[in-house]
């Protein structure tokens, strides 16, 4: 039987959803057991469905994505914590001002965090940057290739959401639940702002297109984010792409490579798989080489 034929003969979800609420109220349409099992939030998330939820959350994203013809992404991980240079700015001067009235410890130890938090604020700007660079070069017409995506926080995600916003461009931001108060930031594109229960499914979602992944300095998020993505290029569960770190001697302090090599838990090839920049433009340049980005682009990857 075709597809407009099942139309025509049976009902659909939205009209038999909305013929469940019209129904006689009587104890039997009053019982739980009663509902319509897609209806039925008690029935949905309990335990046993946990394998239903983790379908759903991929498959909601993915159909979203096609309808909005993302062909392809650039991932941008880095701390959620980093602030514009503005608002670093404002905060030290702020707190040099307190610190001038009645230096105490405690306001010496903010104000070393404040100065840190404004040489830091050089990765947001170079995020915004990035984001710029790359929407403008890739996303001509109605083409929705090479488009940005974050974690959906704050910090350099909003940077790189923020970038792409000012060129006029798409973007995608991937938030997840936590205990915290969280909101995805404002410079997302509305009808690409997913919120995820599950980590690992995120995670994917964060790879299926992505054609190059840019690691700015970041904590414990980051760092998992990043070696995920390093372990499967490695293994050839996925193609290799430009794995780009952002910021040689943060990286280089947070994580000795040479190390791993010399203690042979991994290869000197695979220093190979990944390049340090500095500039938003440096970075672009490996994405642009890489991608080849005159030639069209190839199916996105199979996770």
């Amino acid at each position: 039987m075709s597809k407009s034929n099942q139309k025509k003969i049976f009902p659909s979800a939205h009209e038999d959803a909305a013929a469940s609420k019209r129904k006689l109220v009587t104890r039997q349409t009053e019982s739980s057991a009663y509902r319509l099992a897609f209806l039925d939030d008690d029935f949905i998330l309990q335990e046993e469905l946990r394998p239903v939820r983790l379908q759903l959350e991929l498959l909601k994203p993915e159909l979203l994505m096609q309808k909005n013809n993302i062909e392809s992404t650039v991932v941008i991980f880095g701390s959620a914590r980093f602030l514009d240079r503005e608002t670093a700015l404002n905060q030290l001067h702020k707190i040099q001002r307190m610190v001038d009235e009645k230096p105490t410890p405690s306001l010496q130890r903010s104000l070393i965090a404040a100065r840190r938090a404004v040489a830091n604020s050089r990765y947001y700007e170079e995020a915004r940057k990035l984001g710029v660079i790359i929407s403008k070069n890739c996303q001509v017409g109605a083409k929705n290739t090479h488009v940005v995506v974050t974690g959906g926080g704050p910090g350099i995600m909003e940077a790189a959401n923020r970038g792409a916003d000012e060129a006029m461009a798409k973007s995608i931001g991937l938030n997840i639940v936590l205990p915290h108060e969280q909101a995805p930031n404002t410079y997302i594109t509305p009808e690409l702002c997913f919120q995820f229960h599950y980590f690992a499914i995120r995670k994917m979602h964060f790879l299926i297109r992505a054609r190059a992944l840019v690691a700015f300095p970041g904590g414990f998020g980051t760092l998992d984010e990043l070696f995920e993505a390093l372990t499967l290029i490695q293994t050839q569960r996925i193609k290799p792409m430009p794995v780009l770190l952002f910021g040689r001697d943060f990286w280089r302090r947070v994580v000795n490579f040479e190390t791993l090599v010399e203690e042979g838990t991994i290869s000197a090839d695979d220093l190979n798989l990944f390049n340090y920049v500095e500039t938003a433009e440096e970075a672009w340049d490996h994405i642009a080489r890489f991608n080849d980005l005159s030639q069209p682009l190839k199916n996105h990857q199979s996770l």
